[in-house]
């Protein structure tokens, strides 16, 4: 298994651990603390290889100033959270295709 893929299996493990844990403690986290949090980790760019979007089957764009990888075409972000990608669609936000952002509407 390569690196890249260890990285990702070992990552989404990880996450399935926090958000019992987040739901065992009956806390809830906004997604202003998930960007806060997603600083602590890089993201590791060669998961762009194997990464594509769960929707479109596509191939997707590293952000790295807002810490997402985006689908042009569907205009869809996903956010980074502590290094590993949150490929839930519904956790993802839409954005225009200019580039600018809008509000997350909740689900």
């Amino acid at each position: 298994m390569s690196h890249a893929l260890r990285t990702l299996a070992t990552g989404v493990f990880s996450v399935q651990r926090s958000v019992s844990a987040v739901k065992i403690r009956g806390q809830q986290r906004s997604r202003s603390d998930a960007v806060k949090d997603s600083q602590s980790q890089p993201f590791d760019e060669s998961l762009l290889e194997f990464l594509v979007c769960p929707l479109s089957k596509k191939p997707l764009r590293y952000d790295e100033r807002s810490n997402e990888l985006i689908n042009e075409e569907l205009g869809i972000a996903y956010p980074i959270i502590d290094g590993i990608p949150n490929m839930i669609p519904q956790d993802a936000r839409m954005i225009h295709k200019s580039g600018a952002t809008e509000k997350p509407t909740d689900s």
